[in-house]
């Protein structure tokens, strides 16, 4: 019995020596959930942020909550953060441009992390379950990649692992630079004006 040889491989899981027939089937239809599900909830959260659809309290509001949670740039910030989250997550559903899709992704969530994290990590007190659950499945889809059924699959685009780690990295570290230059530190000890408040 012969076994697959693994390498590395300029390609996704299934190419580098992956499951064919109904196994490569499963990973592509399990690819294609995490994608939609994934993808679909954080670009439904975006629209939230900047419109009344889907429930959401539109782009005003939106720029209240920012404040309120200690950010500078008030609707800028919130339409720039809804963009993200709208743009990354259609990317990351439909497979397309998936480094890129995975980057915007993590990138906001990242930020939401940091604005829990004082909080602890469970979501019924408030604290970063959630945005970390999401940073990770967006890490698998990109250390995975899209899968077969996808549009850069049918655009004949194979990314490379790398590319999607590489992605992934770049949203952590932009979301942590975008908490750091638009957070409101003033006074001793760097406090924010919403921390620092009574």
């Amino acid at each position: 019995m012969r076994y697959p040889r693994l390498t590395v491989r300029r390609s996704s899981l299934r190419a580098a020596g992956g499951a064919t027939g109904p196994d490569a089937v499963s990973t592509d239809a399990g690819l294609l959930a995490l994608r939609v599900v994934v993808g679909g909830l954080v670009a439904a959260h975006g629209l939230q942020k900047m419109t009344h659809l889907l429930g959401g309290v539109g782009l005003t509001a939106g720029a209240e909550e920012f404040r309120a949670d200690g950010f500078r740039g008030g609707r800028l910030t919130a339409l720039a953060a809804g963009s993200g989250q709208t743009g990354g997550g259609l990317l990351l559903a439909a497979g397309l441009l998936t480094p890129l899709g995975v980057a915007a992704v993590a990138s906001v969530m990242t930020v939401a992390a940091t604005v829990k994290f004082p909080h602890g990590l469970w979501v019924q007190d408030d604290g970063y379950e959630y945005p970390l659950v999401l940073i990770l499945s967006v890490a698998v889809t990109g250390l995975a990649g899209p899968g077969a059924w996808s549009l850069d699959r049918l655009a004949g685009i194979d990314w490379p692992a790398s590319a999607g780690i590489v992605g992934c990295a770049a949203g952590v570290l932009g979301g942590l630079a975008t908490r750091r230059v638009l957070w409101r530190a003033s006074g001793p000890g760097g406090m924010s004006e919403v921390t620092r408040s009574p």
